[in-house]
């Protein structure tokens, strides 16, 4: 699949770089006073100084209300794996617990949603079968 931007706003440029480089593992891009890229999970964030969106936990899946907007990555689910023990290891705090989705149904995915230290909502699934992620 190709990449995709997604520029966002943060509050503290060095406590998202100590986030997403040294929790997330992703690496970093370019930068600028007022702002920093990152590789997340082969697509490319930037990060800017300012005020980040409003979040309302408005959106329904299944029994969950998850946060609204968000964004995240999808992964194989040995990555996914790995980024788990990484985030729990760091005692990220889960906004939704991991869990399987869909269990036995098409599109069955692993998920877990955190936030960043500025309020950005991120979700990252895991899947075991790429295909799985356009079930219908």
């Amino acid at each position: 699949m190709p990449a995709f931007h997604l520029a966002f706003h943060v509050t503290d440029l060095d406590k998202s770089r100590m986030f997403y480089g040294d929790i997330l593992g992703c690496q970093e891009g370019r930068s600028a006073e007022t702002w920093v890229d990152f590789d997340f999970f082969g697509n490319q964030i930037s990060l800017h100084l300012g005020t980040p969106f409003p979040v309302t936990k408005s959106g329904k899946v299944g029994k969950h209300d998850v946060p609204m907007p968000h964004f995240g990555a999808v992964l194989p689910m040995p990555q996914w794996r790995d980024l788990l023990v990484r985030l729990e290891d760091q005692t990220i705090e889960f906004e939704i617990p991991p869990q399987i989705r869909f269990a036995g149904e098409p599109g069955e995915q692993a998920t877990m949603f955190f936030y960043d230290p500025s309020g950005n909502p991120i979700e990252i699934k895991g899947f075991h079968d790429e295909s799985g992620v356009f079930a219908s």
